[in-house]
């Protein structure tokens, strides 16, 4: 397998088009990755493009408008996992010698369905119940708070910390800093989760340009070494399930940290799929960032707010940055390589070397989440 690196990173600012076409939306942010890689688009030898949503042949919609055609072109729907997943396929793609350049696309635009909770399958037996996502995520946090302690004010710091990381993103969608009064104040979702421990809904779209190691060394720039990549599926369970510790998780970090030779203690900085401000707290643990029963402990300490020891969502996380659930992956990929460059100003992390970027996918019976992606880079 060769070594892989980004070359190019790029996105639009995350927020509500409804007046833009899917490929209005993203192609503005294809352009952007390949003029940050200093490589011709007529290298270009395949595309992949990650959507939940965003129906049928999105990555020809999207290329046509660059005049990127007759190559390649492979569309993935893995939920929020959508571009994680593409990303990994391509990963895999050049490593194996089958590509030697490839951009990668991320792209969603939930507008188009009028806001709400994300539309799931119906013929799933608990959605066909009721239960969508943020019901999902407050009997996880309830469920913490009874077995650990953890208080309302403990799940507002989340949402806090995102914010205020935010503020200094001009990509993110919420850009207001908060308090935990104004998050405790907010209104009720699904009990003990208010509006803003919730992700914002909305468009957006993130492209990265991958190439093998000995091409970007061709194009100057700063590449961005992709170390490990894993991605998995959920264990179905038809009985008892620790709502506390997401097992897929778990699962996929001891993989890729023995696949990487590295430990959670190596990490400078990570993007988390905190979809809901529970779940950032129940992936400290899940990553290793600390022992079971701490994640309270961490956000009171400040231990992953930038200039803490482990910075969790620079970009403001999809609590901040909002979450148009294909296009997540592939954002939290050219957070971390902005911040692995150090071009990332009032919000960057000194000194980063080593990032990783984490997102699931959900919303079928039976199973902690459907899918868990998980990468790694260093520079």
């Amino acid at each position: 397998m060769r070594r892989v690196a980004i070359l190019g990173a790029g996105m639009v600012p995350f927020g509500k088009y409804p007046g833009k076409t899917l490929s209005e939306i993203a192609w503005p942010a294809v352009k952007a990755a390949i003029e940050d890689s200093n490589i011709p688009k007529k290298t270009i030898e395949a595309a992949y493009c990650g959507t939940a949503l965003g129906g049928m042949m999105s990555g020809q919609r999207i290329l046509k408008t660059l005049g990127i055609t007759g190559l390649p072109i492979i569309n993935i729907e893995n939920a929020c996992s959508s571009s994680s997943t593409a990303f990994r396929e391509a990963w895999i793609a050049v490593a194996a010698g089958v590509y030697d350049v490839v951009v990668v696309i991320g792209v969603e635009k939930l507008t188009k369905f009028g806001g709400g909770t994300l539309p799931l399958e119906k013929e799933d037996f608990e959605v066909a119940h009721g239960l969508v996502m943020p019901a999902l995520y407050a009997m996880r946090a309830r469920r913490y708070m009874h077995e650990f302690g953890l208080t309302e004010d403990h799940l507002a710091k989340v949402s806090v910390k995102a914010r205020n990381h935010g503020k200094h993103n001009p990509d993110a969608q919420l850009r207001e800093p908060t308090t935990v009064e104004e998050v405790n104040r907010s209104r009720p979702v699904a009990d003990p989760l208010k509006l803003f421990h919730c992700c914002p809904s909305g468009d957006g779209a993130a492209a990265v340009l991958i190439c093998a190691e000995d091409v970007a060394s061709k194009y100057g720039g700063v590449p961005i070494n992709v170390v490990g990549s894993e991605i998995n599926s959920g264990k179905y369970m038809t009985g008892f399930r620790d709502m506390t510790s997401p097992e897929i998780t778990v699962r996929g970090a001891a993989q890729l940290y023995e696949e990487a030779g590295i430990g959670p203690e190596d990490i400078d900085l990570a993007e988390v799929h905190d979809a809901f401000s529970i779940a950032e707290l129940l992936y400290y643990e899940a990553l290793g960032f600390c022992p079971r029963g701490e994640a309270g402990r961490l956000i009171d300490e400040g231990e992953t707010s930038v200039g803490g020891r482990i910075p969790v969502n620079p970009s403001g996380g999809l609590l901040a940055k909002g979450h148009p659930i294909g296009a997540t992956g592939v954002a939290q990929i050219v957070e971390i390589v902005r911040q692995l460059r150090g071009q990332c100003g009032d919000r960057q992390v000194e000194d980063a070397k080593v990032g990783l970027t984490h997102c699931t996918g959900g919303g079928v019976s039976g199973f902690d989440h459907g899918v868990c992606s998980i990468h790694l880079f260093s520079r």
